[in-house]
């Protein structure tokens, strides 16, 4: 499968290539989709789509979420990167539009990072912002 989002309409064989990786609305690292990977080979779940979302809550007004999921949503925008399916909703879209998703491992901890051009604001942890 290509680096292009997979709900779109098939392309015809007059039609533009698939965008590639660094084109897309949001990027993940190879890191990043490498880390995807062990946890989902870790829990069982290595055909499942990576949904990041957007919800209400943290310090900052909205947090980061990300979870394991079989089933697409009518409006989701579903992208595959480095090997993993990615599934992000049209209201989180917004938000996360231009965004990288990173992991570190480094002495100060860890974990996921998002790297999201849209947080005007982030807290401490980095797992909640403004937008």
């Amino acid at each position: 499968m290509s680096d292009a989002t997979t709900n779109s309409t098939p392309s015809s064989s007059n039609s533009a290539p698939p965008p590639s990786a660094n084109s897309l609305p949001i990027q993940v690292t190879e890191k990043a989709a490498s880390q995807v990977r062990v946890i989902q080979e870790r829990e069982g779940k290595v055909n499942q789509l990576l949904r990041v979302s957007v919800v209400g809550g943290g310090c900052s007004g909205l947090s980061y979420k990300l979870s394991f999921d079989e089933v697409l949503k009518e409006k989701d925008r579903v992208l595959e990167l480095h090997g993993i399916k990615l599934a992000v909703d049209a209201k989180s879209f917004l938000f996360l539009k231009g965004m990288t998703l990173d992991f570190t491992d480094g002495l100060g901890g860890q974990g996921f990072v998002f790297n999201n051009p849209n947080a005007k604001q982030s807290c401490g942890c980095g797992s909640s912002f403004s937008a």
